[in-house]
């Protein structure tokens, strides 16, 4: 199974990959992107409970891009954390593509 497909990346009935991006910095102006593009930088947990969201941090065409994956399951999202932890480096759309149905 392809981590894009996972049946667990949904909140609430709506698909939760790609995440939206959010433009914070960088020296091009924000060029809004769209799906799985840039490449991964860092991923941090939330600070508060309930564990249900991640946020990852993207370095595309010049500038910093943050977006937030939601998860309905507060266990799948730590085992997801740490899942993207081991990506760094890699190219959203390589992550999306990884095979993950050994994993979860």
């Amino acid at each position: 199974m392809l981590f894009r497909d996972h049946p667990l990346l949904h909140y609430r009935g709506i698909r939760s990959w790609p995440p939206v991006w959010t433009w914070f910095d960088g020296s091009e102006k924000n060029k809004y992107p769209l799906g799985e593009v840039g490449v991964l930088q860092k991923v941090l947990p939330p600070d508060i409970e309930p564990a249900d969201r991640c946020f990852l941090f993207i370095h595309y065409a010049g500038s910093s891009y943050v977006g937030c994956i939601l998860i309905d399951n507060p266990a799948f999202c730590d085992h997801l954390v740490e899942l993207l932890q081991g990506c760094y480096k890699h190219t959203i759309a390589d992550i999306g593509s990884m095979d993950v149905g050994h994993l979860f």
